[in-house]
């Protein structure tokens, strides 16, 4: 079964998360296949850039509880599109969740329709947004971070875009991203690669200091037993213990 979908049009490869049984939640096996699809988009000379989509009504829910990635390959994930000699803007229709927000703050550019929703929910489980602040942290207003990371709470496409997260919310979300997708194909390779590594290098600094540490911090967490409670509650559709 494949879960990452491929399209191509005028030099923009399309890649789209196609898991939608469980709101395109990271896996370890869509992971993968999003890795696999990165790497041959970056050795692709016919790809000027990559948009990043997805189907169903989620972009993704976050981490596959019943499933989840390993910390370091969803570090190596988020690496990857920063890295990546190519820009990957997000297109997004639908909620994002947790560990998906990190696969919004990776990419270059993100753009969402104005009837998404948006959260940090990992604190209500038990665990903390850790690997995902590689890219969260040095793109997104500190102070709104801060609120809506200890709070697990919503927040809509406008308020993604004013803190950061995102860097463009419509009522149409491919009528917002015409003129960025155009612009892409009008720019030199050499230009468009050089340019991004230019925009990425602080980014880049942070996963070299953090990445060791936060993804330990991920794994223990994970592993604890306030997580399993968090986790098994949330499967379960019941409050854990902790809420009042």
């Amino acid at each position: 079964m494949t879960l990452i979908g491929r399209t191509r049009a005028r030099g923009v490869e399309t890649l789209s998360l196609d898991s939608t049984a469980n709101r395109n939640a990271l896996s370890a096996a869509l992971v993968g296949e999003l890795a696999d699809a990165l790497t041959d988009c970056a050795k692709d000379g016919d790809v000027r850039a990559v948009v990043l989509t997805h189907s169903g009504n989620t972009f993704s829910a976050g981490a596959d509880l019943r499933d989840p990635p390993h910390p370091d390959a969803l570090v190596d994930l988020l690496r990857q599109i920063v890295t990546l000699p190519k820009p990957v803007v997000a297109r997004v229709t639908g909620h994002v969740r947790a560990g998906g927000l990190g696969l919004l703050a990776a990419c270059d550019i993100s753009a969402a329709c104005t009837t998404a929703s948006f959260a940090f929910t990992e604190v209500r489980i038990g665990v903390a947004p850790a690997v995902i602040s590689l890219p969260l942290l040095p793109r997104t207003d500190p102070r709104a971070l801060a609120r809506y990371y200890l709070t697990g709470e919503r927040f809509d496409a406008t308020e993604a875009a004013r803190i950061g997260l995102l860097t463009v919310a419509g009522d149409d979300v491919d009528e917002a991203l015409a003129p960025i997708l155009d612009g892409l194909r009008r720019s030199a390779p050499q230009g468009l690669a050089e340019t991004k590594a230019l925009l990425t290098a602080k980014v880049l600094k942070t996963f070299d200091q953090d990445a060791a540490d936060l993804t330990a911090l991920s794994a223990r967490l994970f592993a604890s037993p306030e997580a399993h409670e968090g986790m098994t509650a949330f499967l379960e559709r019941r409050d854990p213990p902790w809420v009042l």
